[in-house]
């Protein structure tokens, strides 16, 4: 199984929102990364054809999903940032309803849907309604139905966004076992959601594809410039001022920050080994910092 996107752009008016991007996928997670207003969400919906791109082509195993047409939406599954329930609805008619319109048999819908609510942990709730659910239970029941047809494809927006530690860590172990033999692109903002079950990181930045690297690899590019400092209150706020700050901790009146930086930002600072929180604040520093990416310092 291959997904290629090919020159993929989309084109908003004056507004380039996915901008020549190129990339062949292969089973594994893909953890895309980027500011918000980076082209993410278009770009996901486009491979889920609910959008047309101006121009380029994706394909499935070379021939383009326009041509495939129905036949590829047998091996999608896609959860969006907004999903929408039924709140009147328990969980187990929402799953049997989009099984039906998935066309799936009642048989394989019925067993699906007990299959995939255990699976999510939903089977004590399976019957009682959408709106009495929680943030995190939802978000397992949005994950549920895109799996209904075992896709071969998986794609997942903001899946974590508004889920607390605990949820969070759950749903990154599900889609680790879901991950087998899948293409999974997982979009976010949370970065460290990405770290522990990417294998491959896709960076965008401005609707372009910016980074395309193995999860192992990925830091190398920054390697000497991430730097720790221990600092009097007064030069870590002027450290903040003048510099991309991943973190900084209070010890003993004293403040340690953790800066990514070409140079050496002081004379007295030590190299740190990068994390992709650091390359994220390596490409993304001034979005964060102005807050125009939606990043908080819980997530990064």
């Amino acid at each position: 199984m291959e997904l290629q996107l090919q020159h993929l752009k989309k084109q908003y008016g004056s507004k380039r929102a996915v901008d020549n991007v190129n990339a062949d996928l292969k089973p594994g997670v893909y953890g895309l990364l980027g500011a918000n207003g980076a082209g993410k969400t278009t770009l996901m919906r486009m491979i889920c054809g609910v959008i047309k791109p101006t121009s380029g082509n994706i394909l499935l195993d070379g021939k383009t999903i326009y041509d495939l047409g129905e036949e590829y939406y047998t091996h999608l599954g896609y959860m969006p940032q907004d999903f929408g329930f039924y709140p009147d609805f328990s969980a187990r008619e929402f799953m049997l309803y989009m099984a039906a319109v998935k066309g799936l048999s009642k048989k394989a819908a019925k067993d699906r849907t007990q299959k995939l609510l255990d699976m999510v942990n939903l089977h004590d709730v399976a019957d009682k309604k959408i709106k009495s659910y929680s943030g995190g239970m939802k978000q397992r029941l949005g994950i549920a139905q895109a799996e209904l047809n075992d896709p071969a494809i998986l794609i997942l927006d903001e899946p974590t966004a508004g889920l607390d530690p605990k949820e969070r860590v759950r749903f990154r172990n599900l889609i680790s076992d879901l991950a087998k033999e899948k293409i999974v692109i997982l979009s976010t903002h949370i970065v460290s959601d990405v770290s522990y079950i990417a294998d491959t990181i896709l960076m965008m930045k401005q609707g372009r594809f910016i980074l395309q690297e193995p999860m192992t690899t990925v830091t190398d590019s920054i390697n000497g410039k991430v730097w720790e400092i221990l600092a009097d209150n007064r030069d870590a706020a002027d450290y903040s001022r003048r510099f991309s700050v991943v973190n900084l901790h209070h010890e003993n009146n004293r403040v340690r920050l953790r800066i990514v930086h070409e140079t050496a930002p002081a004379a007295d600072a030590l190299i740190a080994e990068p994390t992709l929180e650091d390359l994220f604040l390596y490409h993304f520093g001034e979005e964060v910092q102005s807050g125009r990416s939606g990043i908080n310092a819980d997530e990064v």
